[in-house]
């Protein structure tokens, strides 16, 4: 005699994919959510980057072009009478270097003390030491405009206003706080077993310091220093309050009195000529140091 056994079956197979049909719909509400997740990061991409793109293409217009009430996506008539204009101008590259000077030494004061701090609650108890790390935070959560009248009688006080030296100790308000804060935690992720094993092969607290944590912190300071970089590069609030003199302002304050001056007018190809000269270094060093951006900001956000 012979038996027959029905084997049961999960589902339909579908005659073109060989799929069983219940998954289809699966997919298919997997394929609908993955589509609609990347037509929104397109949506976000070029509501992002269409301002960026404007002002690149407006540079390189002339004013007939940039006054047309149609707008053009291209520039029709390429020039770089803008550039020419803005790049000729003293007063401009005065700004320039005033910005470079202030932020450029706010980031180094800022990276070499914000180390020692971050160093300091990381790695040792001491008295007060609550309070300090509560101080840093509550400095990071008020607005910078409710600092900016006070830091400015501040300053006033003790004659450092008007100055690029006062402007520097204002940066540091800021970005003081965020280096300690970072650092903080990349400090933290390194096994203190590793200093203990510096010491016992006899290495000072001071060696242990600049021959194994500073390598290992490194890229934690690059992502650091970038970002306070662009900080320092972009701020206007403080700058437009305490630089009182023309040869003192920085470019951000040159982007704003550009329109106000009648040499200038209405030159909106030039304005944007010296917006994308500003931007330029902060784009160059973003370049420069992006893969050790990626890493420092990887390695900070994993604990070791």
């Amino acid at each position: 005699m012979t038996v027959t056994v029905d084997r049961p079956t999960t589902g339909t197979l579908s005659a073109d994919s060989g799929t069983p049909a219940s998954r289809q719909p699966r997919r298919r509400r997997r394929q609908f959510a993955t589509g609609g997740w990347n037509l929104l990061a397109v949506v976000i991409a070029v509501v992002l980057g269409f301002p960026i793109y404007w002002m690149l293409i407006t540079a390189f217009k002339t004013s007939s072009d940039i006054n047309r009430l149609v707008p053009q996506f291209w520039p029709a008539h390429p020039t770089l009478r803008g550039f020419r204009e803005v790049l000729g101008d003293p007063i401009f590259r005065q700004d320039l270097a005033n910005t470079a000077v202030i932020t450029l030494a706010a980031v180094i004061i800022s990276i070499i003390l914000g180390f020692f701090g971050a160093l300091a609650i990381a790695r040792f108890r001491f008295a007060g030491r609550k309070v300090f790390v509560f101080a840093v935070l509550i400095v990071q959560m008020i607005p910078l405009l409710a600092l900016t009248i006070p830091m400015s009688l501040l300053l006033d006080r003790f004659q450092l206003k008007n100055s690029l030296t006062g402007v520097i100790i204002a940066y540091l308000m800021f970005t003081m706080p965020y280096t300690i804060w970072t650092l903080r935690t990349f400090i933290a992720n390194i096994p203190k077993e590793l200093d203990e094993a510096a010491m016992v092969d006899g290495c000072s607290r001071w060696q242990t310091f600049y021959k194994v944590i500073l390598p290992l912190v490194w890229p934690g300071l690059v992502a650091t220093g970038v970002y306070c970089w662009i900080l320092a590069w972009n701020e206007f609030v403080l700058a437009n309050t305490l630089l009182l003199d023309n040869r003192k302002q920085t470019s951000m304050i040159y982007l704003l009195i550009f329109q106000s001056t009648p040499v200038h007018g209405a030159d909106y190809g030039g304005l944007m000529a010296a917006a994308t000269l500003t931007a330029l270094p902060v784009v160059i060093l973003f370049v420069i140091f992006q893969s050790r951006i990626s890493a420092g900001l990887t390695s900070g956000a994993v604990k070791g």
